[in-house]
């Protein structure tokens, strides 16, 4: 017990709990859109439900942590072509009598000609990981860009009847797109707490655990709000939506083992949202100068 409570028990618990929100916010955005297709009674009940099975999904994810493991280690098959700029896939493979063996835990290796030759000999290998990553991706690539295009639509201009979706059909949505992020946060959290430096893999869990019950509690709290913010600004819901695109395009590039730092996707994000959030003071400050000269 008295491990789980060290200082760098309780750092690792808040620098991880800190990285799942961060990470969380693709998944609160993905809730805003697919919640704002229910009827307002509804949203509240679907976004509560869609977290707490994010929260129990990766909790799950975190008791099998030994088989989550081995989805980034099993190559089901190879593509015949090779990602520029991707990294290699450390996986067993046998070494050639001419070729010297790297150091699998040396990063300045990792373009030695033994990697680089095992790479244009064998294509990209896709594990099960990159497999999820690459589906999910492109279900979000799909459903952001059906979304944009049904946001184009004349009737959705003109004010027509609003057709809702079901909230079983919204569920089913939200549970395909947990699958990813979930996977992908306690891969995340797994490679920052480290089991292995722990004297008791309990506390490991524990920390993680907890870690991923406080962003999940922190998104429930704010994701109301968000949600609001988005459906009631048509221009925010279409930035939203690009943003969506843009993490399906990650999530594929992932899948093939190419890394795009997430520091510059989270900056251009938030840099794009600064800059819509002045356009709508801009406008709300023409729209009642108007109003006040039409009184007079």
């Amino acid at each position: 017990m008295e491990e789980l409570f060290t200082f760098n028990s309780m750092a690792a618990l808040a620098t991880l709990a800190i990285l799942e929100i961060v990470l969380g916010i693709d998944n609160v955005v993905f809730l805003a859109i697919l919640t704002g297709k229910l009827p307002a009674e509804h949203q509240p009940k679907a976004r509560t439900l869609g977290l707490l099975l994010a929260a129990v999904g990766r909790i799950a994810l975190l008791f099998a942590i030994s088989w989550v493991i081995t989805l980034d280690k099993t190559v089901l098959f190879d593509l015949p072509f090779h990602m520029p700029g991707s990294h290699p896939v450390v996986a067993e493979v046998e070494p050639k009598d001419d070729v010297t063996p790297i150091k699998a835990d040396d990063p300045s290796e990792v373009d030695s000609p033994a990697v680089v030759e095992t790479l244009e000999e064998g294509g990209t290998p896709i594990t099960a990981k990159d497999l999820v990553l690459i589906l999910g991706g492109l279900f979000l690539l799909g459903k952001a860009t059906w979304e944009i295009g049904h946001q184009l639509e004349p009737h959705h201009a003109s004010g027509g009847t609003k057709v809702y979706s079901s909230l079983t059909a919204v569920l089913v949505q939200i549970i395909a797109i947990d699958m990813v992020f979930s996977l992908d946060s306690v891969l995340t959290a797994v490679g920052m707490v480290r089991p292995e430096d722990y004297q008791h893999h309990w506390v490991a869990l524990a920390i993680m655990i907890t870690a991923v019950v406080l962003a999940i509690a922190v998104m429930i709290a704010f994701s109301g709000p968000i949600a609001n913010f988005v459906n009631r600004h048509p221009s925010v819901k279409m930035l939203a939506l690009a943003f969506l695109i843009l993490i399906g395009v990650v999530l594929v590039a992932e899948g093939l083992h190419t890394h795009v730092p997430r520091g510059y996707i989270y900056f251009s994000m938030a840099f794009a949202l600064m800059v819509e959030t002045l356009n709508l003071r801009a406008r709300r400050h023409v729209t009642e100068e108007k109003e006040t000269l039409e009184s007079i």
